[in-house]
């Protein structure tokens, strides 16, 4: 009998966890014998570079709630501006527990690539480490002779399915389906179809990717979900907007930020030169002033509409903040929907390409290169 992927992707509590004070008490009153914490799972699949920590009941319990403690502000009050503003989404010790436990847990990589520009060859190295899962939407995963997809399982607390974390990969880890036909895609097909090699959303993402798609509850659903590591203020992200095809027409991105604060500035596109109606003067405005949004560990912004082609974002640099161990970095996590091939070949480029994995160390305080080098590029 098939299993449905989200019986697979289904979290454990953490053997970090420790019994409930009070039960214990009583338990110890009455015996000798005590109920130890169940130890901690994790999710393989071929196309990971290390086996994912499943997320404990302490993160992924509210999380399928609903975890927002307020209702989110509109704001639509600028020329094509269309946000959903969350402040915040997760409540402080959920949102100091998951940057933690994502920071440990998720492998991140520091891309390097090359463009060119005006015939010259620019090598560029990405100024913050990234890592990305998921899929467009003409593919998804599936467990064999299952119907079920990864890009719309709801997950939940129990499981009897992960592995511990030395246990061989499990034979029914999620293959790579045409969305259409069901056809797998086997290694010759998938080629042929992405250079790149997918990777399905782990439950510690997963989970959060279904509390988000709930906060709105409009219909939007995501099959990305890009994690962005900002060590210390000089890491940064330039003014860029996300409209390109890959996404389709008025894209639906959601950002929710952990950790460290950060400001995140929007600034409209130039309008036309010498404008003189009052929207032309409201765009020339916003263009000349950006809105700062200080995000807190927990606030989310979610951008919807006409935003993305025609409004610019940037996380700038930001002086004295370090990302030891006796101070946060800030983890940005946002949610996405590539609707073609060409949307994985551009995430998986520019998030993973094909250098080292990088794991955080507590010990040193920062992000360290592991010692095999992970070839996501096929």
């Amino acid at each position: 009998m098939s299993k449905r992927i989200s019986t697979f992707f289904q979290p454990l509590p953490s053997k970090k966890l420790k019994p409930d004070a009070t039960t214990t008490a009583q338990s110890s009153s009455s015996s000798t014998t005590t109920v130890p914490p169940k130890p901690s799972t994790y999710t393989h699949h071929p196309s990971y570079p290390i086996p994912i920590r499943d997320p404990p009941s302490t993160i992924a319990t509210p999380l399928l709630s609903n975890p927002a403690p307020r209702p989110p502000k509109a704001l639509t009050d600028h020329p094509h501006l269309d946000l959903l503003y969350f402040q915040p989404f997760l409540p402080s010790p959920l949102a100091r527990d998951l940057f933690q436990f994502l920071r440990n847990e998720l492998p991140f990589y520091r891309v390097r690539y090359t463009i060119r520009r005006g015939g010259t060859e620019t090598s560029i190295n990405t100024p913050r480490y990234t890592t990305v899962f998921g899929v467009d939407d003409t593919s998804t995963f599936v467990i064999e002779n299952s119907e079920s997809t990864s890009s719309n399982s709801e997950t939940s607390v129990q499981d009897d399915t992960t592995n511990n974390l030395l246990d061989p990969p499990p034979a029914n880890s999620p293959i790579l389906v045409d969305s259409k036909t069901r056809t797998p895609l086997t290694e010759s097909k998938s080629k042929s179809k992405y250079r790149c090699r997918p990777r399905p959303i782990p439950p510690c993402l997963d989970i959060l990717r279904q509390a988000v798609e709930k906060a709105t509850d409009d219909g939007t659903r995501y099959n990305f979900v890009l994690v962005n590591y900002y060590a210390t203020g000089d890491d940064s992200i330039s003014y860029h907007s996300d409209d390109e095809r890959f996404l389709g027409q008025n894209p639906t991105i959601a950002s929710l930020s952990l950790g460290a604060g950060r400001d995140f500035l929007l600034k409209h596109k130039p309008g036309a030169a010498g404008g003189t109606t009052d929207t032309d003067r409201a765009i020339a405005n916003a263009a000349a002033k950006p809105l700062k949004f200080p995000l807190k560990s927990g606030d989310m912004l979610i951008m919807r509409g006409e935003t993305q082609s025609n409004w610019l974002h940037s996380v700038p640099k930001r002086k004295g903040l370090q990302g030891s161990a006796g101070a946060l970095g800030r983890i940005n996590i946002t949610f996405r929907r590539a609707v073609v091939p060409g949307g994985t070949e551009n995430y998986y480029r520019y998030n993973v390409g094909d250098g080292e994995v990088y794991r955080w160390r507590d010990e040193e305080g920062k992000m360290v290169a592991t010692t095999e080098k992970f070839m996501i590029m096929l």
